[in-house]
């Protein structure tokens, strides 16, 4: 039996998705955790994508097959209360064979979240990147303006991706700001990310709007190809993949 799950996750105390020897992750987690519940007969989780260490979700999809039939809310149940604390297990449902929660097409939907207060606000420590600098958000959503679209992203992919083809498609580059809270989110629609694409556009996105890049400059970068153009990455914490949506659902 094939089940796809929805599950949430606190990625400060995880090194990124991906199982790793020696190491604390999601996929190694839960799989310890399914194994059990399999009668000891070892389980393979698969992901929508490999968030990267410290990054959290709120929506990543999962799948995983089982040798025998569970009850959909039974099973939630038991792997949300066996799971370590800060993984959430949302939602269960069957699937057919066929669906694989990488491979079956989709779009994803991230948010990335900057904490502008002078003196940072402790709920948002883990979560949200404190940046005490001035920002042009006009500046900022111009740029965002250029990624958006079709482009070889070569220039926002970090070394160590064994990915070839890094043409991507960001449908939108959405921003949000809260007078009272001083809290800045940016939401990222697209059809797949680089490795740390999203923290390296940030970066970029955060420079612009502090005039240390000109908006003039992006789609030189862009066009370069060369990831030294680029300003530091942003900080993993600030990163959380909302939601994965896919085509044929």
């Amino acid at each position: 039996m094939r089940y796809k799950a929805i599950i949430a996750y606190d990625g400060t105390d995880f090194e990124g998705f991906q199982r790793q020897n020696e190491k604390r992750t999601i996929q190694g987690e839960l799989e310890k955790t399914l194994t059990k519940l399999n009668s000891g007969q070892k389980v393979i989780v698969h992901g929508s994508g490999r968030t990267d260490s410290g990054v959290h979700a709120i929506g990543q999809v999962i799948h995983f097959d089982l040798d025998k039939k569970w009850e959909n809310e039974k099973l939630r149940f038991a792997l949300d209360t066996q799971a370590p604390y800060d993984i959430s297990v949302k939602s269960i449902e069957n699937v057919t064979s066929k669906f694989h929660s990488r491979y079956d097409k989709h779009h994803k939907y991230y948010k990335y979240t900057i904490d502008l207060n002078k003196a940072y606000n402790p709920m948002y420590y883990r979560y949200a990147y404190h940046y005490i600098y001035d920002l042009d958000l006009k500046a900022m959503k111009d740029a965002a303006e250029i990624l958006e679209g079709t482009h070889d992203f070569t220039s926002f992919c970090a070394a160590g991706s064994s990915v070839l083809d890094k043409v991507r498609t960001i449908y939108k580059i959405d921003f949000k700001y809260n007078e009272d809270t001083k809290i800045l989110e940016i939401m990222f629609f697209g059809d797949g990310f680089l490795y740390k694409m999203i923290r390296i556009i940030v970066g970029v996105l955060l420079a612009v709007g502090n005039k240390r890049l000109d908006v003039s400059k992006i789609e030189e970068i862009i066009a370069a190809k060369n990831r030294n153009l680029c300003p530091p990455t942003a900080p993993a914490k600030g990163l959380c993949l909302m939601e994965v949506i896919y085509d044929n659902a």
